[in-house]
């Protein structure tokens, strides 16, 4: 009589649970993409099916499909699934649902799938006091993360796990997720259809989340029906679908966020597709990052500062109007601010896109410094030492160079054992290459 009850209760809970949840994959066969992770012949699939399934750590962006796999596991390996969320649990509830999974293999031979939900956010105490629990087999750890493990899970929980990366949905997957949520009874069971623009809009706005899909899915078809009821038309059904369009999909989600964290791995994904966008001279990919991230919120002075910081590393003389250019963009987002510093900025962005290249002033200080770092000592020549002391008359003559035709004399300026040219090597392009140019048909260096 209690089973009964039970089933009932969630059958009541399955009626009123959000589409993403109703269509949460029962098998891997349901599970849209991830071939590579849980695909035919992958250690995760072969690992279920001969019930050898050890502790993992599954990481991809959300809607990916991790705690479907968790869910799915718990299924097919006949375990008991038991589930803690990191963002409100503590060590007292991981201890009790260990002393419970203790329980429960020793009496009835049950194992026990603990799926720990953003497994990242527990701090070292809590993800510690999964260690011994992990390494025995009283609980098979399924943990979750958008984060980078490496990073963010301890390394004795990591060494005892199996790290497997999941990764955005593909466009068909996400059209394949939708078609089964508006066919299957579990979902919409039929009594709505999409149009071809509609389904290509839900598949845009998801970003490859699943659970992004669906709910835009819903959403959209309850506007749908609640904008037909209104017009006094029949309910939808099996036989004569409601049809809902792109714009019912646009009302439903009128803001698409991309997934974009300021101090994680998108932050530095993201970041550093900026910068090569720009060095690679490609102001279109410069601008759609750019776009990525002051949609996601970053400061807009750190965004400045990567600019001013590329027009010299990857620009320098070969465009010198570059650090201009960019300490003016700095200087437009402190003043100004979001949003109209954005314009300042795609300035400043296209520009350094645009600009010839050099990386001479980094590789030439950076060979110095080396040079300095693990050279010899090295004495200033005599006739270069400040004149200002005693003696300073034997130093030797130095030659002013205002005082010849040009304002240039040769004259030896590094110390013994240098020569010309051991650190700066001039750029190909720009005025860099220009003065290059020009100094080689004087038959002299050019000036400094």
């Amino acid at each position: 009589m209690e089973n009964l009850f039970t089933e009932i209760d969630n059958a009541a809970r399955m009626r009123v649970a959000p589409l993403a949840v109703r269509m949460r994959p029962r098998t891997l066969d349901e599970l849209a993409g991830q071939e590579e992770a849980v695909g035919p012949g992958s250690w995760l699939n072969l690992a279920i099916q001969a019930d050898a399934l050890s502790s993992v750590i599954l990481f991809g962006p959300a809607g990916t499909g991790k705690t479907s796999i968790a869910h799915i596991i718990a299924e097919t390996t006949k375990a008991a699934f038991v589930e803690v969320s990191a963002i409100g649990g503590t060590v007292s509830d991981l201890r009790r649902e260990i002393d419970a999974a203790e329980k429960r293999l020793l009496v009835n031979g049950i194992r026990t799938i603990l799926f720990v939900d953003e497994i990242h956010r527990f701090n070292r105490s809590q993800q510690d006091s999964l260690l011994h629990a992990v390494e025995n087999r009283t609980v098979v750890l399924i943990g979750a993360t958008t984060e980078n493990p490496f990073f963010e899970v301890n390394s004795a929980l990591i060494s005892r796990s199996r790290v497997i990366e999941l990764h955005s949905l593909e466009d068909a997957d996400i059209e394949r997720i939708v078609a089964r949520a508006l066919a299957d009874e579990r979902g919409l069971g039929g009594k709505f259809a999409l149009t071809d623009e509609a389904v290509a809009a839900i598949v845009n706005l998801s970003g490859g989340d699943a659970r992004s899909a669906l709910t835009t899915l819903e959403l959209a078809t309850g506007l749908a029906q609640e904008q037909a009821r209104r017009a006094g038309e029949p309910e939808p059904t099996i036989d004569a679908p409601l049809v809902v369009g792109a714009d019912a999909v646009e009302l439903a989600t009128p803001h698409r966020a991309l997934p974009y964290d300021k101090n994680k791995d998108m932050h530095y994904d993201i970041i550093s597709a900026f910068i090569k966008s720009m060095r690679g001279s490609d102001p279109d990919a410069a601008l759609y990052w750019l776009a990525r991230m002051i949609d996601g919120g970053e400061d807009p002075k750190f965004i400045a500062r990567r600019i001013f910081i590329l027009a010299s590393e990857d620009i320098g003389n070969a465009d010198p109007q570059a650090l201009l250019i960019a300490e003016a963009a700095f200087r437009a987002t402190e003043v100004i601010g979001l949003p109209e510093c954005r314009i300042n900025l795609a300035q400043a962005v296209i520009y350094m896109a645009l600009a010839p290249k050099s990386n001479s002033a980094e590789a030439s200080i950076d060979a110095a410094l080396a040079e300095v770092r693990r050279g010899p000592k090295r004495d200033v020549p005599s006739y270069l030492r400040d004149r200002h002391r005693p003696g300073s008359e034997r130093y030797g003559e130095y030659k002013y160079p205002h005082d010849y035709p040009g304002h240039w004399v040769e004259q030896r300026y590094l110390p013994e054992g240098l020569e010309r040219g051991c650190f700066y090597q001039p750029g190909e392009a720009g005025w860099e290459a220009y003065r290059m140019e020009a100094a080689a048909r004087d038959r002299k260096p050019p000036r400094q």
